[in-house]
């Protein structure tokens, strides 16, 4: 059992303990989720990478919902997204600041050897590998366009 799932099952535990409603519900839905997504897979666990990604996703399937819901003024349901958003973010790697994704994609820039735009794809390949899930890819793409650009 990999660190983040056993971690899951652990805050579940004791936020049912502390009748914390709003974690709960969240840790039941991320743990579904994992289950969902092993079972659609052919049966096979998520290693920690795996469990990263979704857990990635359904960061940001919470970000666009709050967007949504702001725009509806459903300010109610944005604030419980925003709820679940931080219960989501509790299991995620630290994200890189805007200097750290700077010094990767230069980093990433001068492995290739890339000199202009035509070879952006070799450039985030290089520096979504570098980053591991710790950077959202705009912000990477974002950063690759403005030093090749």
């Amino acid at each position: 059992m990999s660190d983040v799932r056993s971690k899951i099952s652990e805050d579940l535990k004791q936020a049912m303990r502390e009748k914390n409603q709003d974690k709960v519900a969240t840790l039941r839905m991320l743990k579904t989720e994992i289950v969902k997504q092993e079972t659609s897979d052919k049966a096979k666990e998520l290693d920690e990478k795996g469990l990263l990604k979704l857990l990635n996703t359904m960061k940001k399937q919470r970000l666009e919902a709050i967007e949504q819901y702001e725009k509806a003024e459903r300010q109610e349901l944005a604030d419980q997204e925003k709820r679940e958003l931080v219960i989501i973010e509790e299991y995620l790697p630290k994200q890189l600041s805007a200097e750290e994704i700077t010094a990767i994609v230069k980093e990433a820039i001068s492995e290739v050897g890339a000199s202009d735009m035509k070879q952006m794809g070799q450039v985030m390949k290089s520096a979504v590998a570098k980053a591991a899930g710790r950077a959202d890819g705009k912000a990477i793409s974002a950063e690759v366009r403005k030093q090749l650009g």
